[in-house]
């Protein structure tokens, strides 16, 4: 058996963030260095899907952070899901599945990979907040073994998850989640450790990806990996084998944005009135659109070619979104599946889009002004920015400075993948999609065999 591989995935580390990370140079420096090409579209879920799969979104079935269920049967029919969904929705097995198929006795662990909820690594930790009837939520955490949460309360108290996402956002977070991962080492020593840190995503959004927020998160990132390898190596009491690789690269956006609106204006989108706000009827509507940083997926109803069209056109000479792709051209980028919207709109490098669907901002439905990551059907980085005085969200998409999930530009948005020792990586180009195969020979498993 060889040593025990942890893997780090972090989103947003870039190759010149090194220079200001000691630490990780540190660890890195007899090992290998490569540029990671990620994978459109290049966002959280999608991103760690490929990874533990080695297949794109068109194979994998993970098509954007969030789902529109409009083929579904019973409550889920034509109901939006964001940030909820379990491992079920990964229809490729993942590195922890083949792993155990060809050797029972490889130990793995999941630690915060965001769709890890029922995946089939040994042990597994995840926020799992309980959601109570008057729209609180209780602290909490699904981990397998189910019992190893009361453990981690203990020893370190409940998983801060106002510090993960929100206003409030910080080094705290991945501080818990690096803790924990140490204590799981420490009783359970898998020989496969998989670690989401999360916490360049927060600065680089807010304040732009080259902001001296930024820079300074990726200081604090850098010390929190100092302290991770040497408890770790403590936790397994040898030597331990790390491979670390960006999820993806933030790009600096001066530009948003509304899809939705777009739709709405032309008389695709409908809403209903709900005690006097505006949400979006999607039985109604001809056409929406799920918005997700960079790029969205615009549900036609009934897949009518004529409404497909009239989407395009209406996106195709608006600026800030550099390509519009029915179901044919979405194939050339591995995003062709059921799942996905009839249109998927990208954006370009320097803008984003933005889920608002209201002319009129004092329509908008009271969760706009809130830190809700369920009830948006789609993403609101906005959410950062919450105003503290008034405890309310600003309706004002031009406060975000950084963005991600759009075409990678090779030149400027390559991301980077490294490890402490060599003959893991084997090239200097790699693709996030060949991270599954580079785990799986390292633990000697070939192609033939899985």
């Amino acid at each position: 058996m060889p040593k025990p591989l942890i893997i780090l995935t972090i989103p947003g580390l870039r190759d010149k963030d090194l220079w200001l990370m000691p630490n990780l140079k540190l660890l890195v420096e007899k090992g290998e260095w490569a540029s990671l090409a990620h994978s459109f579209p290049s966002v959280t879920w999608p991103s760690q899907s490929n990874m533990l799969t080695g297949k794109l979104p068109n194979k994998h079935g993970v098509v954007a952070n969030g789902f529109f269920w409009r083929d579904a049967d019973g409550d889920k029919k034509n109901q939006v899901e964001m940030w909820t969904a379990w491992n079920e929705v990964i229809e490729q097995p993942q590195l922890w599945d083949v792993l155990k198929q060809n050797n029972p006795s490889l130990m793995t662990a999941a630690w915060f990979p965001m769709l890890s909820k029922g995946c089939g690594a040994d042990y597994v930790c995840m926020p799992a907040p309980i959601h109570q009837p008057d729209g609180s939520e209780d602290l909490w955490c699904y981990t397998k073994p189910q019992e190893f949460y009361g453990e981690l309360l203990k020893e370190l108290d409940h998983f801060p998850l106002k510090h993960f996402w929100g206003p409030l956002a910080n080094i705290r977070s991945s501080q818990w989640i690096a803790n924990s991962a140490v204590h799981a080492a420490q009783k359970f020593k898998p020989d496969f450790f998989y670690i989401y840190i999360p916490h360049l995503d927060y600065a680089a959004q807010k304040f732009g990806p080259d902001s001296q927020q930024a820079n300074e998160a990726v200081a604090d990132l850098d010390d929190l990996i100092g302290k991770l390898v040497s408890q770790m190596h403590s936790a397994y009491g040898l030597d331990v084998v790390w491979l670390i690789a960006s999820e993806y690269v933030i790009t600096a956006v001066d530009h948003v944005t509304y899809p939705n609106r777009l739709l709405r204006q032309k008389g695709l989108l409908q809403v209903r009135i709900v005690k006097g706000k505006e949400l979006i009827d999607f039985e109604k509507s001809a056409a929406w659109a799920l918005v997700d940083h960079q790029f969205s997926h615009v549900f036609v109803k009934n897949s009518d070619p004529t409404i497909v069209q009239q989407v395009k056109s209406i996106m195709a000479d608006e600026t800030g979104i550099q390509q519009v792709l029915n179901r044919s051209e979405q194939v050339q980028f591995g995003i062709d599946h059921p799942r996905s919207g009839d249109v998927v709109i990208i954006s370009s490098p320097d803008s984003w889009q933005a889920y608002y669907w209201w002319l009129d901002d004092m329509m908008a439905p009271d969760f706009a002004r809130t830190v809700d990551i369920h009830q948006k059907p789609g993403y609101d980085p906005v959410e950062l920015c919450l105003e503290m005085s008034n405890m309310s969200v600003p309706l004002d998409a031009t406060l975000i400075k950084g963005s991600h999930g759009a075409l990678p530009d090779p030149n400027d948005q390559q991301g980077i993948v490294i490890t402490s020792a060599d003959s893991i990586l084997n090239s200097k180009r790699l693709k996030d999609t060949d991270l599954f195969d580079r785990v799986l020979t390292y633990f000697g498993i070939e192609k033939g065999e899985i």
